[in-house]
């Protein structure tokens, strides 16, 4: 599978999703904000799930900053509702099942696992301007810092 090119300065690639609220959500839709549009690999595994936290406590602050937080992973809606409210989560989160947004942005990768190689979502972070383009990106992402990082560049 040919993932995509992206590099800083180009405009952010649009998408359509399902969101954990119900509503589709585009890209285009939140052109005058910035958003962080970040993927990972699954709902209530541990680091997903400390990273869901931090973008939470950071929220009230980044939502300051006229930025909006979308979560993208391959899980299902109910999923999404589940990690919502175990967590409570102050955002979206968007379910791409057929892994297009995830190829769009090029973070399905061969991933070795206790020996396994399996192909999953490479934590991965996109800032994208009020314009829709992509000034900064995050790949392969720990998550300890991250979100202190993300909220840095924002500024």
């Amino acid at each position: 599978m040919d993932n995509m090119v992206l590099n800083i300065g180009d405009k952010a690639p649009d998408f359509s999703l399902e969101g954990s609220d119900g509503k589709t959500h585009s890209l285009k839709d939140y052109l005058g904000k910035k958003v962080i549009l970040y993927f990972y690999p699954r709902d209530n595994t541990p680091g997903c799930s400390r990273e869901a936290e931090s973008f939470r406590d950071a929220y009230k602050e980044i939502s300051d900053l006229n930025t909006v937080i979308l979560g993208v992973s391959r899980d299902t809606l109910t999923s999404h509702e589940k990690f919502i409210n175990k967590y409570s989560l102050p955002f979206v989160l968007l379910s791409d099942k057929d892994e297009k947004v995830c190829n769009l942005y090029g973070v399905m990768k061969e991933k070795k696992l206790y020996g396994k190689v399996c192909y999953g979502i490479e934590r991965s972070t996109f800032l994208i301007d009020e314009n829709g383009i992509l000034v900064d990106e995050f790949r392969k992402v720990k998550v300890p810092g991250h979100v202190d990082s993300v909220v840095e560049k924002l500024k």
